[in-house]
């Protein structure tokens, strides 16, 4: 009897075997490369998540410097329209651009010189017309439409926003083509009296 409880206690002090630890070796490894590639996934998603809230933030402040121009009825109830400001320059120039004049149909899905600008990538202006410079990033475009129902008192107003390089990708520049990274605002303006 005292034999088989030596053999019994020897047993458990021996440790774990050659089979044993390779197989624990082998989970060890697969777990540590599952997370590895989780990190990778989770990188990639957290830069995508980045540039779309800049795109959208570029998107809103193009769409703010919109509904800023002036559009609304002087004391007299004559109308006051901005149609001379330029938003394609920073900072925005009060002549030489087309402010809330009716835009191109296509100046969403094209770029429209009046109706789009370029920014690098930290968000700086780096050009406007119809070609974007080699140091753009982002592409802003904007229409201005009157409304159908209203069109000498109410204005729709949108902006696409974008980064180039991911629209470059899908090979397609319409405007119907959604992007990765892409942020688009509608919004309307109604005269107001002063």
């Amino acid at each position: 009897m005292a034999l088989a409880k030596y053999n019994s206690s020897r047993r458990s002090e021996a440790g774990f075997s050659l089979i044993e630890t390779m197989v624990a070796t082998m989970l060890l490894a697969t777990a540590l490369a599952s997370t590895a590639q989780l990190m990778v996934l989770s990188t990639r998603a957290n830069q995508n998540a980045q540039r779309a809230t800049f795109s959208a933030t570029l998107a809103m402040e193009k769409m703010e410097q919109l509904r800023g121009l002036s559009w609304g009825f002087d004391d007299l109830g004559l109308p006051i329209n901005d149609y001379a400001t330029n938003l394609a320059v920073d900072p925005p120039h009060p002549t030489s651009g087309v402010g809330l004049t009716p835009s191109p149909g296509d100046s969403l899905a094209s770029n429209m010189p009046g109706y789009v600008d370029y920014l690098d990538r930290d968000g700086k202006a780096v050009g406007s017309g119809a070609v974007p410079p080699a140091t753009t990033t982002y592409v802003r475009r904007w229409s201005i439409e009157p409304l159908p129902t209203n069109p000498n008192n109410t204005l729709i107003l949108q902006v696409v926003s974008f980064n180039l390089r991911a629209r470059a990708n899908t090979g397609t520049g319409a405007v119907l083509d959604r992007v990765r990274d892409e942020a688009r605002l509608v919004s309307v303006k109604t005269r107001k009296s002063r």
